[in-house]
């Protein structure tokens, strides 16, 4: 096996009562720098998230010649926006894993004027981007996978973006079209986006139009088949204050949910618009009190019970559901979430793989799982380089002995100081 880390998650003594905050929203921080960027002037976000997706994305602007400031010790960036000119004539971007920035950036550089080439880790030569390029090229744009496979690295060659009218299939992923909605603006014509199928995780596409609202960009929606963007209008430099993350703060509910205890996380509240936040109503239907107000969410474990749930829209907390569904009585069946299969890794099957390592049966189908609940059994869990998995599973051990979590590092991602929150629940 060769060497690597491995950190065992120590069960808790009691029932955890606790008030947390979580980082800054990793989705909004990372719409927020491009925006931002592409704004005139100076923008200021604060309760940014600081990790390795939004260091790589700030990174790559301030290689395009926008300039940005990072205050880490304030979570504050400072952007000095150049109004949707990039100055950068060439540019060879590593975005590491990060697919928000593989995908807002590939849109953005098309109203460049020069020669741009984006790449990552090799997870990322595996993740498809092809219906991006296809949307991106159909208004106008000269993009192309590198090695004719639809998936990066990407090559761009700015020649501005005309605009018009674009078709794009809307069951892989919502940010395909955060990256054309937030790029339109810019276009010399208007932009009409048409949504081919069902379009997948529809909040993070409110999200999106929200935020350009936020930062002077009006977006047409209608029912969620077409987008239309006016061309002239122009985002405008503003401060910008991130809500906290609500894909991180589903492991917190988990935590309460698995022992039975209580957590109040803070920062993020019934109104938001992430996807994730409604994880709390499959706690709740699972035997979970919930009580939610405009700045905090708090929930009370119970006796839970499995479901049979849609998880369509909030697809990243798929994993936090599976942790919690093994203490559960009776089956959790997982349904519409085929586009985990093209995150960080496969993520459907990452997660059947390591419930039956600790000796839990589960069972894959193509566009999600099943999860019979019984007694985990130690065990050393794959991550697979993966946040969501490495986070996810420690949950487990809250409750079980002998969980282990190799490569515990890769939390980084979004959540650098993740176990150490976890850590202090116990206090």
């Amino acid at each position: 096996m060769g060497n690597y880390k491995a950190i065992e998650i120590k069960p808790v003594t009691g029932k955890i009562d606790a008030v947390v905050c979580v980082p800054g929203s990793k989705s909004y921080t990372n719409r927020a720098l491009i925006t931002a960027a592409l704004a005139d002037g100076e923008s200021t976000i604060t309760n940014a998230l600081f990790s390795d997706d939004t260091k790589y994305m700030a990174s790559s602007l301030n290689a395009l010649g926008i300039p940005i400031k990072e205050d880490q010790s304030a979570n504050r960036f400072i952007i000095y926006g150049k109004g949707g000119i990039i100055p950068a004539k060439q540019a060879n971007l590593f975005i590491g894993n990060a697919g928000t920035a593989m995908r807002f950036l590939t849109a953005m550089l098309t109203l460049g004027n020069g020669a741009y080439e984006i790449d990552g880790i090799e997870r990322m030569r595996q993740r498809p981007i092809q219906d991006l390029l296809d949307g991106l090229k159909q208004l106008g744009a000269d993009v192309v996978s590198k090695f004719n496979n639809g998936c990066p690295p990407v090559l761009i060659r700015g020649i501005g973006l005309q605009g018009g009218s674009a078709v794009v299939k809307g069951d892989l992923s919502s940010q395909y079209f955060s990256a054309l909605l937030m790029t339109a603006p810019y276009a010399k014509n208007d932009v009409s986006i048409e949504v081919k199928g069902k379009l997948v995780s529809k909040r993070y596409v409110d999200m999106t139009i929200t935020l350009m609202r936020q930062f002077g960009v009006d977006v047409k929606n209608k029912d969620y088949e077409t987008f239309f963007v006016k061309s002239g209008q122009s985002y405008k430099a503003i401060h910008y204050e991130v809500e906290g993350d609500a894909s991180a703060a589903s492991y917190f509910f988990a935590a309460a949910a698995i022992t039975g205890g209580k957590v109040r996380v803070m920062g993020i509240g019934s109104d938001s618009l992430q996807g994730d936040i409604h994880f709390v109503d499959v706690l709740k239907s699972m035997g979970c009190g919930v009580i939610a107000s405009a700045n905090w969410i708090e929930v009370q474990g119970d006796s839970l019970h499995g479901v049979d749930v849609d998880m369509g829209d909030m697809p990243d907390v798929v994993l936090t559901l599976a942790s919690v569904a093994v203490f559960a009585r009776g089956k959790t069946r997982v349904r519409n979430v085929k586009n985990m299969r093209i995150k960080e890794t496969d993520r459907i099957a990452a997660v059947v793989n390591e419930l039956r390592r600790m000796g839990i049966s589960a069972v894959e189908y193509e566009d999600g799982l099943e999860i019979e609940p019984s007694t985990p059994k130690p065990a050393e869990i794959e991550t697979y380089d993966d946040h969501r998995m490495a986070m996810s599973f420690a949950l487990i051990g809250l409750r079980a002995n002998g969980i282990k979590i190799k490569y515990p590092e890769c939390v980084s991602k979004t959540f650098p100081d993740y176990f150490q929150r976890l850590e202090a629940l116990r206090r």
